[in-house]
């Protein structure tokens, strides 16, 4: 039993040198930069962007005074605005969205605009609050908003 147990700790050892056996967080280091866009003075999104940096991505703030605007000129539905927007490839991150699903996002790359949590949930990553029921992730693409994750 012993043998089986040091056989198991070096493989495993052997496997993290190796970046086969990644650490939580480690996924997003293949992940590419985010740039978080915002209002000016919301709190909320830098708590958003600090929730982000702790689970290994890399995350840029920038102030835009016509959110709104801009949200519209990257084609998301205002049924689907959140908090703030993230920018990511050719992905847009829009709202309080948990890391899972940005994990998610780049690991399965669909074919779709991004993912949304619509609004200013309470108890979402970086918000205030306690958590009511699941958190709902849509993706965002043509047509009627699927879920793409329940977290």
């Amino acid at each position: 039993m012993n043998m089986n147990r040091r056989h198991l700790l070096r493989n495993s050892a052997a496997l993290v040198v190796l970046g086969m056996l990644r650490p939580p967080g480690a996924a997003a280091a293949t992940a590419p930069a985010l740039r978080l866009v915002k209002h000016p003075g919301c709190e909320c999104c830098e708590g958003h962007a600090a929730y982000l940096r702790q689970n290994g991505y890399t995350v840029t703030v920038e102030v835009s005074p016509d959110l709104d605007a801009f949200r519209q000129s990257l084609g998301i539905p205002r049924p689907l605005f959140g908090c703030h927007t993230i920018l990511a490839d050719d992905y847009v991150i829009e709202g309080h969205v948990p890391a899972a699903a940005i994990a998610k996002l780049f690991a399965e790359r669909p074919a779709i605009k991004g993912i949304s949590v619509p609004g200013m949930p309470p108890g979402a990553p970086g918000m205030t609050g306690q958590k009511i029921g699941p958190l709902v992730v849509y993706a965002i693409a043509d047509g009627n908003p699927a879920v793409f994750l329940t977290e």
